[in-house]
């Protein structure tokens, strides 16, 4: 659907925000709702946020200002046929209360996911003082307790049937840490099993070196899964699907975040205003497809989702992975295969 990028018409951006205006959704081709119905019932597909002016003519009907998009953006999103989930990754900063969580469900459906990371409190062994002091010592790291208190449970209450994946995201870890793969495991082995059962809770890693046989295998021990976090200081996407395969099948984790080519400025700088495919990866794609499908094959949900940085545009990206999933769905008549056979 190439023709897609014809709906990113330029258009004046508002220079002062007044009064939020009602964010309404943009018209859909007829064929992204036969695309959607075309997905296996358990996939959760969706975007890392949604307040991109740059989507207007695709996801929104008008230019509007990130603000907006912000206060009233989520229900017009939510209204895409191929989005089913979105990440809410403010709380990495910091928690937020139970009725922030609410309001968000509020302007979602039943069937709707949303994948919430941990605050950093719960995966950094230092925070960040004042610039030009040094990093403070966390008494909070992997501490369950605190997790429930004021990410778990507040998730839980206020998303309700919405809650999705909740993702434990350790940034690269001091290198003391990061040189003790076993001990890192034992540690996340040991606070995963102390939270509360229910939610699907995920592990993503910044530092590869922490990607052992053993974390695999004490984090799936824990009932907990590995989230394929793709991101340039972490193996592709090929090669930790390889090592997910190792596993017994459970639910499917991913967030595919940045360009294997680029940091995080870079990407911005270069994909901005997100409007546009600018560098695709097909292999990663494929390599997608095929663990979503291997997921519905097996009943198991697959929450899938994608930031601007990856290719250029989330909601093309998201775009094409979807055609590769419904084309092969379709071509099988509703039989997934699982394999290593071309899509």
């Amino acid at each position: 659907m190439s023709e897609q990028l014809s709906l990113f018409a330029d258009a004046p951006s508002r220079t002062r925000l007044d009064s939020p205006r009602e964010v309404r959704p943009a018209d859909f081709p007829g064929q992204l709702t036969e695309t959607a119905r075309n997905l296996p019932e358990g996939l959760f597909i969706g975007t890392s946020s949604w307040s991109f002016p740059g989507w207007h003519g695709l996801v929104y009907a008008e230019n509007y200002e990130p603000a907006e998009l912000a206060h009233g953006g989520l229900a017009a999103y939510a209204r895409f046929p191929l989005f089913r989930s979105v990440g809410i990754d403010r709380t990495f900063y910091a928690p937020i209360p139970r009725e922030e969580y609410e309001r968000y469900a509020a302007q979602v459906p039943t069937g709707f996911r949303f994948v919430v990371k941990a605050p950093v409190q719960c995966v950094s062994p230092k925070l960040r003082a004042d610039p030009g002091n040094r990093a403070l010592d966390n008494p909070h790291f992997l501490d369950p307790a605190w997790a429930v208190r004021h990410f778990i449970e507040p998730a839980m209450q206020g998303l309700g049937r919405n809650t999705g994946p909740l993702v434990f995201q350790f940034s690269p870890l001091p290198r003391a840490l990061a040189r003790e793969p076993a001990e890192f495991a034992w540690r996340v082995g040991t606070f995963l099993r102390a939270l509360p059962k229910g939610p699907v809770y995920a592990v993503e890693l910044r530092d590869e070196a922490l990607l052992t046989d053993e974390y695999l295998h004490v984090v799936a021990d824990a009932g907990a899964r590995h989230c394929v976090g793709l991101h340039p200081r972490q193996p592709s996407a090929a090669e930790q699907a390889r090592l997910l395969r190792k596993l017994s099948p459970g639910p499917l984790v991913v967030r595919w975040n940045l360009h294997r080519d680029y940091a995080h400025e870079e990407a911005r700088v270069r994909y901005f205003p997100f409007s546009q495919l600018r560098d695709e990866d097909l292999p990663t794609r494929v390599t997608l497809a095929r663990l979503c499908l291997e997921a519905a094959a097996a009943h198991q949900p697959a929450f899938v989702i994608v930031n601007n940085k990856a290719e250029g545009s989330a909601p093309l990206t998201i775009l094409k992975l979807a055609e590769l999933v419904a084309a092969e769905a379709a071509r099988h008549h509703g039989r997934l295969w699982v394999g290593d056979h071309d899509v």
